[in-house]
């Protein structure tokens, strides 16, 4: 049985300075019992992007909320043509030191458990196992009449199939796997129907003004009260469906870690805040727990 960790988390109020100390991060994963909770921070080093923070892409992109996908068929034409175009590239990208750290701790029987708001896959490709993907998948569709799910690559040949000639160029691609296109860009591209039943064909992920399933909310509600700390990787925890979990991890006084470039929403309940790249950050926890270095080049 492992014992907490002897550590003690800051009084809402309290914002702890930003460092590049590891030892409490070190410290609480040798305690064991750590859930982490990842952002699109931890995924950068894969290249893709973050979307809040210096770049981030809230500064050029407004994300599709699910009203605006549901009620306008131009809307979903828009959506498919750009995150078509953008799966291309998401598709094809790797886990990265960060991603593989997370996966080797979990080995190591060190974690509680993964909770990701990441729609990537990435930390499964890295080997972490029972990941809680918070905000769905885009390796997954699903038709909104029927209910079928279907793989995503599936649908990325019947798009090829449907859209042979389109191949614009974009100005850069979002956490989300949303190319920067213009509307003008998408006008011609064709939206392929369910192939079961005809209905209409999102992404296995939560939108913007969809809320979290409350099953699998209240599954990351049990990690929480199970683990022993929590350590917060490279998200911002702007939203609410991140930041209650840091907060109900204040409130049943068990320390709270983050690892993040800039300042978040959730400092005042950590114990700390480091500052560093992720993969850096991990790298040199990895070592810090005595992990065999060459396993993350």
């Amino acid at each position: 049985m492992r014992m907490r960790p002897t550590l003690s988390w800051t009084p809402a109020g309290d914002l702890p300075p930003a460092t590049t100390d590891l030892a409490p991060v070190a410290d609480a994963l040798r305690a064991g019992g750590v859930l982490v909770l990842s952002g699109a921070g931890i995924s950068t080093e894969s290249g893709i992007p973050d979307y809040r923070g210096e770049g981030g892409s809230l500064s050029r992109h407004t994300p599709m909320t699910y009203q605006e996908f549901t009620a306008d068929a131009r809307a979903r034409r828009r959506y498919w043509g750009r995150s078509h175009l953008g799966w291309r590239t998401f598709g094809r990208a790797l886990p990265n030191a960060g991603h593989r750290a997370v996966a080797d701790f979990g080995r190591q029987g060190l974690l509680a458990g993964v909770i990701t708001q990441n729609v990537d896959g990435l930390h499964q490709a890295a080997g972490s196992e029972d990941v809680v993907e918070l905000h769905g998948t885009l390796t997954r569709v699903r038709c909104l009449s029927c209910g079928a799910f279907s793989p995503r690559q599936e649908l990325a040949l019947r798009l090829e199939e449907a859209n042979p000639a389109f191949a614009p160029v974009a100005a850069g691609i979002n956490p989300d796997g949303d190319a920067d296109l213009t509307d003008d860009q998408v006008a011609d591209f064709r939206v392929v129907p369910c192939a079961a039943c005809g209905g209409t064909l999102k992404p296995d992920v939560v939108f913007f003004g969809e809320s979290v399933p409350p099953q699998r909310v209240e599954h990351c509600r049990e990690l929480v009260r199970a683990a022993n700390s929590v350590l917060v990787l490279g998200s911002s925890l702007t939203v609410m469906s991140g930041l209650r979990f840091v907060r109900q991890a204040a409130q049943e006084g068990k320390p709270v870690l983050i690892v993040n470039r800039d300042r978040t929403r959730g400092d005042q309940y950590a114990l700390t805040r480091v500052s560093l790249p992720l993969g850096t950050a991990l790298t040199a926890t990895a070592d810090r727990l005595g992990s065999t270095p060459g396993r993350w080049s």
